[in-house]
């Protein structure tokens, strides 16, 4: 888990501090919402090239954290 949630970088001025992927101009947000609409995990893939399988699943295990209030201990 931790692995891939080291993949989780918060920027201050970077998309207003939000947890993004790696740096990149993409949040945990972004790529929840795009699978919440449906998107599969090759078709971000194919429309964010800079974006990786572990990126996604990286997005997916911040979020299953945040229930149980474990981001950031």
């Amino acid at each position: 888990m931790d692995s891939l949630l080291s993949r989780i970088t918060i920027t201050p001025g970077l998309r207003s501090g939000q947890p993004c992927i790696r740096d990149l101009r993409i949040t945990v947000w972004d790529i929840l919402k795009w699978l919440g609409t449906g998107a599969s995990h090759a078709q971000i893939i194919h429309d964010y090239p800079e974006l990786s399988e572990e990126d996604i699943l990286a997005a997916l295990q911040w979020a299953s954290t945040l229930k149980d209030g474990a981001v950031g201990r």
